[in-house]
């Protein structure tokens, strides 16, 4: 029934809106401080030298293979980052790269040897039988390519929707959403980025989908990424060092 409720309701808003030109209520509801924290921690990642920066998936593919061969990479790369280091995702897409990474290579890998490679992704036993599901699809159904759109991303075994719109960002470089993952969760929920607490990455990106303009939408995965590998950690986040320390609603 909560399901149904809330439609009818997103319904309405929007039928207002469109009727009589009145603004739904709470339209323009928006984090206090925002454009000022946003501000600080661009200041604070202006170096660019996290992780994610040196060792993202941006950085993982083969910017001289052909476009469908980089857009395979990315994915594969996308899907091995799941839980794990990008310094172990980086290595582990090296190895497969020294082997030269494509649709027909992989396919042509038995299990253990794909494994091997892998090894030590988080879960790798689980990611090796994606990766062969995935790729066998991409080949029967795609012509060897990826989909370019969220929809079709998302149906793919081990593909989940941060994954979708971060491969449709760097893969197709094409906006579709906010990729959020632990990172963008745990801080937009420290700053009070979003209306009440969320539990889990996709409520969170609906949330800051619903208030944060488009035009931020790309940059806010790689800039929350790299300050909560160096600044907001998980546990015992840098506060004395955070410039928002000030302004922040969950600063000690």
């Amino acid at each position: 029934p909560r399901r149904s409720r809330r439609r009818k309701s997103v319904a309405i808003a929007y039928e207002a809106g469109q009727g009589d030109g009145a603004e739904p209520q709470g339209a323009h509801w928006e984090p206090r401080d925002w454009q000022e924290q946003l501000r600080r921690i661009r200041e604070m990642r202006r170096n660019r030298d996290a992780p994610v920066d040196e060792m993202g998936v941006d950085k993982c593919y083969d910017t001289s293979a052909p476009p469908q061969v980089m857009r395979y990479q990315v994915l594969l790369s996308l899907m091995l980052s799941s839980q794990t280091k990008d310094q172990v995702t980086s290595a582990a897409m090296l190895r497969l790269r020294q082997r030269g990474l494509t649709v027909d290579s992989v396919l042509q890998m038995d299990d253990a040897t794909l494994g091997r490679i892998i090894y030590p992704v988080g879960f790798w036993r689980n990611k090796v039988k994606y990766i062969k599901q995935t790729t066998a699809i991409l080949k029967q159904k795609y012509g060897g390519d990826i989909p370019s759109t969220v929809e079709e991303l998302v149906q793919l075994p081990g593909v989940g929707p941060k994954m979708a719109h971060l491969a449709m960002n760097i893969a197709w470089d094409s906006v579709s959403g906010i990729a959020v993952d632990t990172h963008v969760h745990r801080i937009t929920n420290r700053l009070k980025w979003v209306k009440k607490e969320t539990k889990y990455p996709e409520e969170t990106r609906v949330a800051l989908e619903d208030w944060l303009p488009r035009d931020l939408w790309r940059e806010i995965n790689w800039l929350l990424v790299g300050f909560g590998q160096q600044t907001c950690l998980p546990v015992n986040p840098r506060c004395s060092q955070c410039l928002n320390q000030d302004i922040c609603p969950a600063a000690k």
